[in-house]
């Protein structure tokens, strides 16, 4: 008599796991970024550092993700789990990729520092 298989076949799983972590969600708003601009629309200080942001990218070449969170409450989670209570305001600059980040307004050398840490 012949002896059966034990083997069994296993089916791999077509489903793509939906658990994602809160830093990977923040990192899925934009591939081409690592650096973030958490800020509310009527925030002086956020309006402030508008034109220093446009500035910063020209001269670094690096995009500046801008997420609005005032009015967004997607965008309000994404910045809850970014800033994990270190900061609690806005503006809010995180980079995703060295988790250094900066509380409030700053000046051009601090943000242009910040943009090209690795």
């Amino acid at each position: 008599m012949a002896k059966k298989s034990s083997k069994k076949v296993v089916k791999k799983s077509t489903k793509k796991s939906t658990k994602v972590s809160s830093k990977s969600n923040v990192k899925s708003v934009s591939k081409s970024t690592h650096l973030f601009d958490f800020y509310g629309t009527e925030c002086p200080h956020c309006i402030e550092m508008m034109p220093m942001i446009a500035e910063v990218e020209k001269e670094t070449g690096r995009k500046i993700q801008r997420l609005e969170v005032w009015h967004n409450s997607e965008n309000q989670k994404k910045f809850m789990a970014a800033d994990k209570g270190r900061c609690g305001g806005v503006p809010f600059f995180w980079n995703s990729k060295t988790d250094k980040f900066i509380c409030g307004a700053t000046s051009k050398d601090k943000l242009k520092a910040w943009a090209m840490d690795k």
